[in-house]
């Protein structure tokens, strides 16, 4: 038995954004630099993991959302149309920088990668990169997970309970039918936890969650390990809780490895920095300015100046900063030593998208964390939360207390003066949802009764999805994040009203279908 375990927890979510209504849309990008820059460079560092024989087990969650755009063929050849814009501007840059002795080589390194992406995507994993995880889920080396099915953040739905338990139930509907196995376990969005959760999570089928430091702190009897063990709840369903020493270090721009001074600077890219009719040709509908990936300068420090990116010396430094990890974990698993008890474990959540995207070098860090790991089996051994259960299924219980990560720890972040006006929108038509399944009927899934509920549903999931007033509250898109929040109420409207009336219009039912086609298969019911 090792010193130690060590659970990592990657979360890949992204708000659902399809838009065929548009010849191409700006935030349909947030996709696009996902799949380039996260999603394949963390499949190829799992991949290159297991080829090399290195045991590790790792937990990722893919949303829903995110799930039915990875697997949309719609979006599938916008994002090759997108790589396709983005190539012939690599080909721009490397005859621009030709001359130049620090940027010509990062522009053939970019030219590189984005021919390699392209040939990844569309042939190695046949544009499905939800099967390319599965098939390193069905290898051992990692456990796929899930999340409330639009992103909903659930303690400030709870107001109306059959709005969790919709968001609970058809996220885990929907991983069932994406990966054919049930979820051992589920991401809470935002790590938003309300004593009493746990029960709508038991009847999903979960065993387990996590949460934020102090939520496993403050539960209802104080944790005789700390963070460092899972609390049972009194139904049984575990509560595993953020270690905040690791978290930091990786996540921590201020404090943590990103913003190390030879890191690849994200805010600095050729699509702000060039001149305007030169990146004209290569960005969406030629008037607006997106971030293309190609970057040429490190983080150099906290002034304007920035120094060229060199590639060699943050791979050396991500090495370094891998082994400083390792000590890290260390110090935390000694503090969580008991003698006579099981080994002590650190859990590290992290959203997905900050390693590749927001840090480019993430990727790199990780699969050199793993491999240091691997060489220490005595002192630490890389677990998920369902293979702690299993090696160790007596847990104290207790129940923890409300939390989120978000910023302050609890709800502000998604309640505030710039979004509190959502919430009596969404209650209001959760209750004529509920009114609605309590009032219906068996019927056939042709009945236009039948689809208009199911739509319905999602327009109304859709509503629920934490991004929006999350982007509300960050300032960024939030005319975008208003208008979406508009656009799914007006659309649960007009099919609530139609099917109380026994009116649907076919037609427009079917372009509302088209669009928002996300849960092909959900059952309305689940708002009971």
């Amino acid at each position: 038995m090792p010193s130690g375990y060590v659970a990592l927890l990657l979360h890949a979510h992204l708000p659902y954004i399809r838009h065929p209504e548009y010849e191409s849309f700006l935030e349909e990008c947030w996709l696009f630099e996902a799949i380039t820059e996260c999603y394949i460079p963390l499949l190829q560092t799992f991949e290159r993991l297991t080829g090399d024989r290195i045991r590790f087990r790792i937990t990722v969650s893919l949303s829903p959302p995110l799930v039915a755009m990875l697997r949309d063929p719609f979006l599938q050849e916008r994002y090759l149309a997108h790589m396709s814009r983005l190539l012939r501007l690599a080909d721009q840059e490397v005859n621009r920088t030709r001359h130049d002795q620090h940027f010509a080589p990062l522009a053939r390194l970019y030219r590189r990668t984005i021919a390699e992406t392209v040939a990844l995507f569309d042939v190695h994993y046949r544009r499905d990169l939800v099967t390319a995880f599965a098939k390193l889920e069905q290898a051992g080396a990692i456990e796929m997970i899930t999340t409330a099915a639009t992103h909903g953040y659930l303690p400030l739905l709870r107001q109306v309970p059959s709005s969790v338990r919709a968001q609970v139930l058809v996220g885990a509907d929907n991983h069932r039918r994406a990966f054919g196995k049930e979820a051992p376990g589920v991401w809470l969005p935002e790590c938003g936890y309300y004593p009493g959760l746990e029960a709508v999570l038991k009847e999903a089928g979960y065993r387990y969650f996590v949460l934020d430091t102090h939520g496993m702190l403050n539960a209802s009897s104080r944790p005789r390990r700390g963070i460092h063990a899972p609390l049972a709840c009194p139904n049984g369903v575990a509560a595993f809780g953020r270690d905040p020493l690791a978290s930091k270090q990786v996540w921590s721009a201020e404090e943590g490895y990103p913003g190390d001074p030879r890191y690849r600077e994200f805010y600095r890219d050729v699509g702000f920095d060039l001149d305007f009719d030169y990146i004209q040709p290569y960005i969406l509908d030629g008037r607006t300015r997106i971030h293309t990936g190609l970057k040429y300068y490190r983080i150099t420090g906290k002034t304007e100046h920035k120094e060229p990116y060199e590639p060699g010396a943050a791979r050396v430094q991500t090495s370094a900063h891998a082994e400083h990890f390792v000590s890290v974990l260390r110090r935390s698993l000694a503090a969580g030593a008991s003698p006579g008890e099981a080994p002590p474990m650190v859990v590290a959540p992290y959203d997905a998208e900050l390693f590749g995207h927001w840090w480019f070098e993430g990727p790199i860090w990780l699969e050199s964390l793993i491999r240091q790991l691997s060489k220490r089996p005595d002192e630490f051994e890389l677990i998920t939360p369902s293979d702690y259960l299993a090696r160790h299924p007596d847990a104290q219980v207790a129940t923890p207390s409300a939390s989120s990560w978000g910023d302050r720890g609890y709800n502000e972040f998604w309640l505030n003066p710039g979004n509190a006006w959502i919430y009596p929108q969404l209650h209001r038509a959760a209750r004529r949802m509920q009114e609605m399944v309590a009032a219906s009927e068996q019927s056939s899934e042709e009945d236009l009764r039948h689809r208009a509920l199911q739509q319905a549903a999602r327009s109304l999931l859709l509503a629920q999805a934490s991004d929006w007033a999350f982007i509300m509250r960050a300032g960024s898109a939030v005319e975008y994040a208003h208008r979406r929040v508009r656009d799914h109420l007006s659309r649960f409207h007009f099919l609530e009203q139609s099917a109380r009336n026994g009116d649907v219009d076919e037609r427009r039912l079917r372009a509302l279908e088209a669009m928002d086609n996300i849960f092909p298969k959900i059952d309305f019911r689940a708002f009971v």
